[in-house]
């Protein structure tokens, strides 16, 4: 969901490029996919909508598919004459990855576990290596040889049994995030006969070695819903229903705590949180409800020593607080306060040690790890001198440990892996990620945060990477990106494929709108629900700001988003298309009211508390007022670029697909409009880690080509 900018009397509509006038010549020779048009009413609340392309919402219908192929065609025959840069920006991002990497050894129930790459492979091979790193390899899985003859290849879920015989996995071939869970034995290498359909592909090992817990999905929906309990060399036939959520707002997740002593059934929705915990030593024991439901009343627990340490939103902590109450009385009753709710700074999560607590915290915008000593003497900050940085504890399963696994990266600087001895305060670089083929240099790029001011006053941060010697003269292209949904915080990264478009003169940058956590729980509340358009102004405005400080134009900015950053491209690019030269939406929520009202369609009921139900009058009212598809009009739009997979379960593929068929209807000028389609992914794209990058050759050589950049 993203981007907008301020009018300039050069705006593009009124004075086309060569490459519009070349895409217009093209267009004469090749013709332009119409959808057929097959009007559907649809009526609620006495109102009626029709949709001429409902008849895209079935995958099974020949024309369908032939539809999606008409388009892809023609998004192959529009960009013929960039096959060659699309191949040469492939081998370029490719070239700067090590492809022969590997991560960091953690040591967990006496075994050092490796994920690693082959160079010239798409798929990780998982290994281990028992008490010492010079200890044999063990291979767990190479999933490179598992995805042999699959078009998509997903392995999740991997879980090692506590006597470390036995690995549960899950494995999708669809990409439609609907695994089938196995068991390996990981002494013979035998994959045993335990096979178990629709399962999200995670499961967690009580402490007997032979029971495992996993959850399963709602055939039609794709709702997390129920936690089956299954017993090991048993037909998943007989396994028992231990927790069903009914509620169909709620879905649920099954693990352990990092004490090992308790499973945990976690059932959440929106704006409520639910767990049920099972001592790990007794698999075939009731699970017994840690705290009932209390709608508004969010939580999640972390078991140590005697005691349960609660990150909650009770009592009106917006922001959260940590509260402590003993594993005998976990009612909220018990609960005791250990830091206090603060008004300006978000708590973000919490990693337990013996001898120290750490916390993640965020102040205007930024992360901060916090060390505070169990003894109440010497807590401190871990020190981060930039604006621009993204840092957060990873892999920490041991609590006997005084070494905090942290990682550090920011726009400019390669992600790296830190050991942090929180007594002495030495450090560590166990890993940076190394950036091949000898040219770059994070000194050449400037960072930096700037601040635009929304239309209702409030100030939105930007982040932003780009090449020394800048000149803010408004020539600049700009790919400016966003979120803004679900509370999800855009930190930010470093990625060295955007190399390929900062070194051709492009400026990245990240627009922090409302709708997200990056300014704390209300910079969320305040960008959601009947407040959800705050998310599209304040990229509008962001947009604006950019070019008001001559960093861009019109005829050079370009806006990004995907999933729910979609919808934000597909709500701006209705409300302020002048702003643009170029938008990429990749599987863009778009249909926000036929899907929200659509409960068979995964995510639907679970999602009220963000969207709104438009069962009710004035949710409805107001979704509608800016939902993309229904509010397409005739005008002219920028160039657009939108992406999709056929098999996605997050956002169906026909939102897209209906979205660019109602464009090229009422569109008013000669720009390029493609839809592309993966026929064999699902929502997060292609499974392969260089079939990615041939997706993302696609996106960049949209921008370069419109930039008229060729080399």
């Amino acid at each position: 969901m993203k981007n907008k900018l301020i009018l300039s009397c050069l705006c593009v509509i009124f004075a086309p490029s060569i490459t519009k006038i070349k895409a217009q010549q093209m267009l004469k020779n090749i013709p332009t996919p119409i959808a057929k048009i097959i009007p559907k009413t649809l009526e609620k609340h006495n109102e009626k909508r029709v949709d001429n392309y409902f008849w895209l919402n079935d995958r099974e219908k020949p024309d369908v598919i032939d539809y999606l192929n008409q388009e892809n065609t023609y998004y192959d025959a529009m960009t013929s004459d960039t096959k060659g840069f699309q191949k040469e920006l492939y081998e370029e991002m490719k070239a700067r990855i090590k492809e022969d990497d590997q991560s960091v050894p953690y040591l967990y129930n006496g075994y050092y576990y490796i994920t690693r790459f082959e160079t010239g492979k798409d798929y990780p091979i998982y290994s281990r290596k028992k008490g010492s790193l010079a200890a044999n390899e063990e291979i767990l899985f190479n999933c490179n040889d598992l995805a042999q003859g699959q078009t998509y290849f997903q392995l999740g879920g991997l879980s090692v049994s506590p006597d470390n015989k036995f690995a549960s996995f899950g494995i999708d071939t669809v990409g439609r995030r609907i695994y089938t869970i196995q068991i390996k034995n990981l002494e013979t290498g035998e994959i045993l006969s335990d096979k178990i359909e629709n399962a999200t592909g995670s499961s967690v090992w009580a402490n007997d070695n032979k029971t495992i817990f996993y959850t399963r999905q709602d055939k039609v929906t794709l709702r997390s819903d129920k936690v089956f309990k299954h017993k090991l060399a048993t037909d998943s036939a007989a396994d028992v229903l231990v927790f069903n959520e009914k509620d169909d707002t709620f879905n649920v997740s099954v693990g352990k705590e990092k004490s090992k002593k308790y499973i945990v059934i976690g059932s959440g929705s929106t704006l409520t949180t639910e767990y049920r915990i099972l001592n790990s030593d007794n698999p075939d024991g009731e699970f017994v409800v840690f705290q009932p439901r209390v709608r508004g009343l969010e939580y999640s627990i972390s078991h140590f020593g005697n005691s349960f340490y609660i990150l909650t939103n009770k009592d009106k902590a917006t922001n959260f607080k940590l509260m402590k109450t003993p594993e005998n009385g976990t009612a909220k009753e018990n609960w005791i306060d250990v830091i206090a709710h603060r008004k300006d700074v978000l708590l973000e999560d919490i990693e337990i040690f013996r001898n120290y607590l750490v916390v993640e915290e965020r102040s205007n915008g930024l992360n901060h790890i916090r060390i505070m000593p169990w003894s109440g003497e010497g807590e401190y900050y871990l020190p981060f001198g930039s604006e621009t940085y993204n840092a957060y504890t990873t892999t920490n399963v041991d609590f006997d440990t005084d070494i905090l696994r942290y990682s550090y990266q920011s726009l400019a600087t390669p992600s790296s892996v830190i050991d942090f001895n929180m007594k002495t305060k030495e450090k560590e670089i166990m890993k940076e990620q190394q950036v091949l083929g000898g040219k770059f240099d994070k000194n050449n790029y400037i960072e930096e945060r700037v601040w635009a001011t929304a239309t209702d006053g409030t100030r939105v941060p930007i982040s932003m990477v780009y090449k020394k010697g800048l000149k803010k003269d408004g020539n600049n292209p700009v790919l400016l990106y966003a979120y803004g949904s679900y509370g999800v915080t855009m930190d930010t990264y470093f990625s060295s494929t955007r190399l390929s478009i900062l070194d051709r003169g492009f400026v990245f940058a990240i627009a922090h709108i409302r709708g997200g956590e990056d300014l704390g729980r209300q910079w969320y509340e305040d960008g959601k629900l009947l407040k959800k358009k705050n998310t599209f102004t304040d990229f509008i405005d962001c947009s604006k700001f950019l070019i008001q400080e001559k960093f861009t134009s019109p005829k050079h900015l370009y806006a990004e988003g995907g999933s729910a950053g979609g919808l934000l491209m597909g709500a701006v690019v209705n409300m302020a298309p002048e702003l643009y030269k170029g938008v990429i939406a990749q599987v863009p929520f778009v249909d926000v009211i036929t899907t929200m009202l659509d409960d068979t369609i995964p995510l639907t009921t679970g999602e009220y508390d963000e969207w709104g139900n438009p069962n009710e009058k004035k949710s409805y009212d107001y979704m509608l007022s800016y939902s993309p598809y229904d509010n397409v009009k005739a005008q002219n739009y920028p160039n657009m670029f939108v992406s999709t997979g056929l098999h996605d379960s997050q956002v169906q593929y026909w939102e897209p697909a209906k979205w660019v068929a109602k464009l090229r209807t009422f569109k008013k000028n000669n720009t390029v409009l493609y839809l592309n389609t993966n026929m064999d992914a699902g929502h997060g794209g292609a499974s392969g880690r260089f079939e990615a990058l041939k997706e993302l050759a696609k996106e960049y050589s949209f921008l370069l080509d419109l930039e008229e950049i060729k080399n």
